[in-house]
């Protein structure tokens, strides 16, 4: 296995969703987002060179079409065709949301999770910063006040679970990739037309202007 490969893939995976949180622009997130799954595709090729196994080519090159290329378009094209405004905010700021992704990265590391982490003990150290990107970008999602950065957030929770399990060597056939990948393109499709219909309800996809929905 080449060790020094993956590590450098899943620290530039797990790099992308900590900028994610630094970036003021959804373009930077998305952008991120599209470099996130190019390196999980990457990482799943290098298994493939690694095992010879022809269903970890297909599912790379799926990752590549819908992640890296699909989804990354239909939210640019919604942005583009709404006339969104390209900033975001937190519910935290940077500062502390650095602390916090800090933290998320101990707690990932901390011996309660151990039976996890050693599920393939010549992994232990990257499951462990695949759990730890697992966490951030859970908090990615809560963190955001934008809906655009809050869907960055949903999909790179999905990466980071491909990631995780394919370091815990989990048995992933080709047509259980197909089906969530193709469920992730369906989702986005559905995402967009919503958050048109907000967009052009409220004015906004900031989630802390949208008063209205608590009445």
């Amino acid at each position: 296995m080449n060790m020094t490969l993956f590590q450098f893939l899943l620290a530039l995976v797990f790099l992308t969703v900590v900028f994610s949180h630094i970036t003021k622009k959804n373009s930077g997130a998305i952008i991120l987002y599209a470099i996130q799954s190019l390196a999980v595709a990457c990482l799943v090729f290098v298994f493939y060179l690694e095992t010879h196994n022809i269903y970890s080519l297909l599912i790379a090159v799926l990752i590549l079409l819908a992640k890296v290329i699909a989804a990354p378009a239909f939210i640019f094209r919604l942005v583009k065709k709404e006339d969104l405004k390209f900033s975001t905010s937190t519910f935290v700021n940077t500062p502390l949301t650095l602390l916090v992704v800090a933290g998320l990265t101990t707690v990932a590391h901390l011996p309660v999770f151990l039976p996890l982490t050693s599920i393939i003990p010549a992994n232990h150290e990257l499951l462990s910063i695949a759990l730890s990107a697992l966490f951030v970008s859970l908090f990615l999602i809560v963190n955001r006040k934008g809906a655009i950065s809050q869907i960055v957030g949903i999909l790179s929770f999905e990466n980071m679970i491909v990631v995780f399990a394919l370091f815990a060597g989990l048995e992933q056939s080709p047509g259980l990739q197909a089906g969530i990948l193709f469920d992730i393109c369906i989702w986005v499709v559905i995402a967009t037309i919503f958050i048109s219909h907000i967009y052009k309800h409220f004015g906004t996809l900031d989630v802390t202007e949208m008063q209205k929905l608590k009445d």
